[in-house]
């Protein structure tokens, strides 16, 4: 009786061991409200830029998508418009802007942080791109956190 009672505790203590261990993953697993708005496919809506006298220009003209994955992965295309077809820049080659890699969310500072795998620039290639985001009114709004790049993109759900 003796051995069978011990038996039985340890059974229990044991179940409630991987029950709480099952419950704890569960939790850091589970993300969090703001990453799990994120997640999906978006379709661009516009692109704003400060021009150079200092005006901030909408472009509409120009076609994207943005990808965020259950599992931590993101990839950004953006087609600029056939005027723009030789537009070359560090995130941009003749016209045509594509990344991708993992990403991270923070949260309480409302960025996340792109971890470009790779990139139609050689330049990004490894690089941490954190960027600022916002819900408002059914959009993603996501600017960058440097303090030297000034744009905007608005993005809605497919």
């Amino acid at each position: 009786m003796k051995v069978l009672l011990c038996w039985t505790l340890l059974g229990v203590s044991l179940l409630g061991g991987v029950s709480r261990m099952q419950s704890t993953e569960k939790k850091e697993a589970r993300p969090g409200i703001a990453r799990n708005k994120l997640i999906g496919a978006w379709r661009l809506v516009s692109l704003e830029v400060p021009g150079a006298d200092g005006k901030v220009n909408r472009i509409t003209d120009l076609k994207g998508m943005l990808l965020y994955t259950h599992d931590g992965h993101m990839s950004v295309q953006l087609m600029y418009p056939p005027s723009a077809s030789g537009l070359s820049n560090d995130y941009v080659k003749n016209g045509y802007e594509a990344s991708f890699g993992s990403y991270d969310v923070n949260e309480p500072a409302q960025t996340v942080t792109h971890h470009v795998e790779g990139s139609i620039t050689d330049g990004l290639v490894g690089k941490n791109l954190p960027r600022a985001y916002q819900f408002s009114d059914g959009h993603l709004v996501i600017k960058s956190t440097r303090p030297d790049e000034h744009w905007s993109v608005t993005w809605e759900h497919y």
